[in-house]
């Protein structure tokens, strides 16, 4: 049976710092060079010590999900959402509109390793989907939580991601489905457990040998 999860005391401090950060002027290189990763990718050795502790179990709720339950792209500081913060943070020659919305600039797509020059193919996924999340122990908390956590800047949860391959990737665990970029496999895994751990998500039996496997044979 599910049990109701307690929403990490990790995530709330760190949250709670997201929640007052303010942007200030982003420093962009002159030319694509590589991907910026997430932040708070940990290390390998970490990342088995995170998987260790997770609680697997069966995923329960999945049939009352709805996207609205996570408020999404909330504003981060400055007046700038989210999405429009990681588009800056991770993207190159990339250059503001006075709303905060990228007028340009190159955003390269770990998932797929595609560069793209269009802001509207250049999607920002939520690495542990939403409703991933919800069927894993969501369901339990506030609406701020869950605000929360689909607004995440200082942890690896949200990734820029072309729209084929957001699409393709869908609100799949990597049981079901992983980046056909093999190269990006390692910290992708990586990142999918501390989110898990971090905010107290459990993990199917499936899900949980999957990562176990990948990051023994990726990293």
């Amino acid at each position: 049976m599910h049990t109701m999860k307690r929403f990490g005391r990790r995530a709330a401090a760190t949250l709670a710092a997201s929640a007052l950060a303010v942007i200030g002027v982003i420093a962009i290189d002159s030319a694509p060079a590589q991907a910026v990763p997430p932040p708070g990718i940990p290390s390998a050795e970490t990342a088995a010590t995170e998987l260790a502790g997770l609680t697997v179990e069966s995923e329960a709720n999945g049939d009352s999900y709805d996207r609205d339950l996570f408020p999404h792209w909330s504003s981060v500081g400055d007046g700038c959402t989210a999405r429009q913060y990681v588009l800056s943070r991770d993207g190159e020659d990339v250059v503001l509109g006075d709303d905060c919305q990228p007028d340009s600039g190159n955003w390269q797509s770990d998932f797929d390793d595609t560069w793209t020059t269009t802001v509207s193919n250049a999607t920002i996924d939520h690495v542990v989907a939403l409703s991933e999340a919800w069927a894993s122990g969501a369901s339990e908390w506030t609406t701020a939580e869950r605000e929360a956590f689909a607004n995440d800047i200082e942890s690896p949860q949200l990734w820029i991601a072309t729209t084929s391959a957001n699409s393709s990737k869908s609100d799949y665990d990597p049981a079901e489905w992983m980046p056909t970029n093999t190269s990006v496999h390692c910290d992708y895994i990586k990142a999918w457990i501390h989110v898990k751990s971090l905010y107290d998500l459990s993990v199917d039996s499936a899900e949980h040998d999957a990562l176990e496997s990948y990051l023994g044979s990726s990293c």
